[in-house]
């Protein structure tokens, strides 16, 4: 229980690997605050954290309105006292080749994924300044350092959330702030699920160990970075993906 007495706030929670990543710090003494634009799905995450005796809420915001990323930070404050951990984790995809891609896909995706980001932190931080404490944990991709074909946007957001959490790091380490970044690689979720078999036994040989990863292997990073093990690190970017990048 090294996170007990912390209070995590995890975006993108309702489900998949941002809703492992919340149960994770909860199983390890964090209590934690559930945001995502599904209020009915993230409920159900913020029941099954307080089944595990911990404290709770679940908040609906659009991470790219800045009025609403402040107002959900401030109820935060208002229940539980302070924000201690912060996992950007909301994100989506509109995939597409370049010549192919809408305006509003490209535009979408970096206010969801980077501009999101950006907000929460900026919010977070207004906090975490004044405490001269605190952890942001920026879930990027593996794409963000290796470029994907298609995925333009994505690929850009990540990579520029990755830059961002350097120059988290570089402000606000004289403020006990720590910043840094997870980068998946290719995750079982629902998403890949889909696939066909055929294509998942593609993209597992693409891979040295052989093998999808799980959200747990996301959420055990994650776990481990918001820790007090991971007290002098900072301004890194951890990848979780079998070997695939290096």
């Amino acid at each position: 229980m090294e996170l007990e007495g912390k209070v995590a706030l995890v975006t993108g929670a309702a489900q998949g690997i941002g809703r492992d990543i919340a149960l994770a710090l909860a199983q390890n003494g964090a209590d934690v605050a559930i945001c995502d634009v599904n209020l009915e799905a993230a409920q159900k995450t913020a029941a099954d954290i307080q089944a595990l005796g911990r404290n709770t809420c679940a908040i609906k915001t659009n991470v790219a309105a800045s009025a609403e990323v402040t107002a959900m930070v401030d109820q935060i404050i208002q229940q539980f006292g302070k924000i201690d951990i912060l996992v950007n984790n909301a994100g989506i995809t509109r995939d597409g080749l370049i010549l192919r891609m809408k305006d509003e896909d490209w535009d979408l995706v970096l206010s969801i994924n980077l501009r999101g980001s950006f907000l929460c932190a900026k919010a977070a931080l207004k906090y975490m300044t004044k405490q001269r404490t605190g952890t942001i944990i920026n879930i990027a991709s593996i794409v963000g350092a290796m470029g994907n074909a298609g995925q333009a946007n994505y690929v850009a957001s990540k990579a520029g959330l990755i830059g961002l959490t350097k120059t988290i790091a570089r402000e606000y380490a004289n403020r006990g702030i720590t910043a840094n970044a997870v980068a998946p690689g290719f995750i079982d979720t629902a998403m890949t699920q889909s696939l066909s078999e055929q294509v998942r036994t593609e993209l597992a040989q693409q891979i040295p160990m052989g093998r999808l990863g799980s959200s747990q292997d996301v959420a055990n990073a994650v776990n481990f970075l918001a820790s007090p093990a991971a007290a002098y690190i900072t301004g890194q970017v951890i990848h979780v993906n079998g070997g695939m990048y290096m």
